[in-house]
């Protein structure tokens, strides 16, 4: 069973045409990235699939189920959960207080689980949301969205403002989920990060599909690769010359 098909999607804000045909495909236990330079139509792409900017023409099913015209919190009943670029956390509350915001569902991950998946998380349970680093805030969105036991988790820059060392470990959290056995769709900027922990990869141009295949092999194109990540690229090759001793 597909945990994501997107089919023909057309999205439009006002006359500006955004989503010009996007088709893509999550298997289950997957973890696809959509790679694309900023004004692409990665984040729309991701508000389309949530019902959020609802697409004009095209199909969404989830676990084989048609979710076009369904509104959001339908679409997450049927197992999606979704971390909006920006983390939105709750600033007053404490780690602990935010991971008890989502409503219980059955599921393998529960608070005991997450703080084991995230133990910088657990060393700062008792902090407020605003007392902690990006990586942190970041880690907590994503904890949160897992104490829903989504099937299919869509994550949108999860890596944005986080200097390349917390990228890593923010990016070994999301390997982690879906080790776990989580269907991923990663909307990320930082193409080197991404491609080293997808099984597959999309670029979106202009709104359209212009790449589909395996992530690692895109990743071997370095020009592709900088072409598309720009200072990203830089940033993570500094850092792998800094941990090789370069």
């Amino acid at each position: 069973m597909k945990a994501l098909q997107v089919q023909g999607l057309h999205t439009y804000y006002g006359k500006s045409h955004i989503l010009d045909g996007v088709d893509l495909v999550v298997e289950e236990g997957e973890l696809v990235t959509l790679l694309g330079r900023n004004g692409a139509g990665k984040s729309t792409t991701l508000r389309s699939i949530m019902g959020l900017t609802p697409a004009r023409s095209g199909a969404v099913r989830v676990f084989d189920q048609l979710a076009t015209r369904l509104p959001p919190y339908r679409i997450a009943a049927l197992g999606v959960g979704f971390v909006p670029e920006g983390r939105r956390i709750f600033a007053n509350l404490t780690v602990d207080e935010n991971l008890k915001v989502p409503v219980d569902r059955p599921g393998p991950w529960t608070i005991a689980r997450v703080y084991e998946l995230f133990p910088r998380l657990a060393q700062r349970k008792s902090h407020k949301g605003r007392q902690l680093s990006g990586g942190e805030q970041e880690m907590l969105a994503i904890a949160r969205t897992l104490l829903l036991n989504p099937r299919l988790l869509l994550l949108d820059e999860p890596s944005q403002g986080l200097a390349p060392l917390i990228v890593q470990d923010v990016f070994k959290v999301i390997a982690s989920t879906r080790d776990e056995g989580t269907s991923i769709l990663l909307i990320e900027q930082n193409v080197r990060a991404a491609v080293e922990i997808a099984d597959r990869a999309y670029v979106l141009d202009d709104g359209r599909i212009v790449y589909e295949g395996s992530a690692a092999e895109f990743g071997q194109n370095e020009d592709r690769v900088r072409a598309l990540a720009g200072a990203s690229a830089e940033k993570w090759d500094e850092l792998e010359n800094v941990q090789l001793g370069g």
